[in-house]
């Protein structure tokens, strides 16, 4: 018996492709260690840990089913000749078309426009002038697949672009800034497109945030984990920012109640990388790497 276990809830076609290859396909609500298993189906955020593929001793392959995998546990893994692989760049390009929506309907306030002609209150909304993305400062965390997509999506608005990374990336056009807070202290709009995980946990706190100014804006579709959740709710109230759009947030899918409490913040559910397009994409990456690791090969896109 061949036993896939999914540790994230996948759509309908991809549980058929599972089916049709497995003879068993259990999802988050069946407790892991089921016989059998080869295989399992998880993402950065929720991982899989060294004692939990103890319980699976004749697991292959830890695919996640996207780029992150920061909760894997990859030494582990290593230790015990099992696969990690992921899928970078399926989903880069409906990520980079939902963040300009998000920037676009933070800075141009979307939002709160529709709420305010749905009140009868036009005349009051149409009085407020607000900035554009045309000539307006943007600072990119995160130069991967995603943040490239959405550089290029930017530079087609006419936005003035700049990046942070740990090490600049001579094949790019754009500034790289070695500071985050003088990127953000230059930046009108400040997009945040990196790896989650200890190494960038709460990199976005006040000190961040109150070099981006009362005249920026932020945008998070990396992980919740970049930012401090606490800083950003006090920086929206206090209008030491001028507004944030989160499509990635601490908790979730339970936001922090105060992040409910705030007008100048759009939210979305994490739903930045969701499209057929992308999920078919990580679905042919997925049983790629899948089918390599069963028969003794080099999945294509192992981590490590």
């Amino acid at each position: 018996m061949t036993t896939v276990h999914h540790r994230i809830v996948l759509q309908p076609p991809v549980m058929a492709a599972l089916h049709a290859r497995f003879d068993q396909v259990h999802g988050p609500d069946v407790p892991l260690g089921q016989p059998g298993t080869i295989a399992v189906v998880t993402n950065g955020m929720n991982g899989l840990t060294g004692a939990q593929m103890d319980l699976m001793p004749a697991l292959k392959i830890i695919s996640c089913f996207a780029a992150g995998h920061e909760n894997v546990d990859l030494a582990a893994a290593r230790q015990r000749g099992i696969w990690v692989t992921h899928a970078p760049g399926e989903n880069a390009e409906t990520v980079a078309d939902t963040t300009l929506g998000l920037m676009i309907a933070a800075m141009r306030g979307i939002l709160p426009g529709d709420r305010a002609v749905r009140r009868g209150e036009w005349n009051a909304a149409r009085s407020v002038i607000r900035p554009t993305l045309h000539g307006s400062r943007l600072g990119i965390v995160g130069m991967g697949k995603v943040g490239h997509a959405i550089a290029r999506r930017a530079a087609a608005f006419g936005m003035i672009i700049a990046y942070h990374t740990r090490n600049p990336r001579p094949d790019l056009a754009w500034a790289w800034n070695a500071s985050l807070r003088d990127m953000a202290a230059d930046s009108d709009m400040l997009v945040l497109a990196c790896p989650g995980g200890e190494a960038t946990r709460h990199i976005v706190n006040a000190d961040v945030l109150a070099a981006l100014g009362p005249q920026g804006f932020l945008v998070n579709v990396a992980r919740g984990s970049v930012v401090d959740t606490a800083a950003l709710v006090t920086a929206l109230r206090e209008k030491t920012i001028a507004g944030a759009a989160l499509d990635v947030m601490e908790g979730e899918p339970v936001p922090v109640p105060d992040l409910l409490t705030v007008e100048n913040l759009v939210l979305t559910p994490h739903f930045a990388g969701r499209s057929p397009a992308a999920q078919r994409g990580q679905l042919n990456t997925l049983l790629a790497n899948i089918e390599a690791a069963l028969s003794g090969g080099r999945p294509p896109q192992a981590i490590g």
